[in-house]
């Protein structure tokens, strides 16, 4: 059994990478391993300058649709990255150990790569979870984004510690005379 790759692990690979940022192709492979994106995808490629250009692009519209609130100007922010970005359906053995879906050719950079996970994985995850299940952090300070893979849907920060310190700083403020 092969697992989609353009899961749940594409949509945190964008969220790391608006985050965290990146300026080395090691800081893009460690952001992959970190976001459960096969580092071979990035790693057996060279990565060039276009490529790094490439990848900026699509963040920057992965945070329009992150930034949008209304969900029907969102499904054309996604559907614009879709008809940009991939490609029809197809099944692929490229590597010899087993067949799954591809929604790009074979023989693409690491840019090219990164925006079909990114706009795919983003389309499944909204589509699938729910189309408000992307965006910013709640606390005042805080402009890091999040893919809500919770439950309930109702995640506000992007990591429990701005939750905790949110949490704490309302309470300071009501317990104050």
């Amino acid at each position: 059994m092969h697992l989609n790759p353009y899961g749940a692990d594409a949509v945190l690979l964008a969220v790391n990478l608006a985050n965290r940022g990146f300026s080395t192709a090691d800081e893009l492979c460690d952001i992959c391993i970190v976001s459960g994106v096969e580092s071979r995808l990035v790693l057996d490629r060279q990565i060039t300058d276009d490529d790094f250009e490439q990848i900026k692009t699509v963040l920057a519209e992965w945070i329009e649709v992150v930034d949008c609130p209304d969900p029907a100007t969102r499904v054309e922010l996604v559907n614009a990255m879709l008809a940009k970005y991939t490609e029809h359906p197809r099944l692929t053995n490229h590597a010899g150990d087993g067949w799954h879906i591809h929604y790009r050719p074979d023989a693409v950079g690491v840019g090219r790569l990164v925006a079909t996970l990114i706009s795919t994985g983003s389309a499944l995850h909204l589509a699938g979870r729910g189309m408000t299940r992307l965006g910013r952090c709640a606390t005042n300070d805080c402009e890091n984004v999040y893919a809500d893979m919770s439950r309930a849907g109702r995640q506000r920060y992007c990591s429990p510690a701005c939750a905790n310190r949110d949490a704490v700083r309302r309470h300071r403020s009501r317990a104050k005379p």
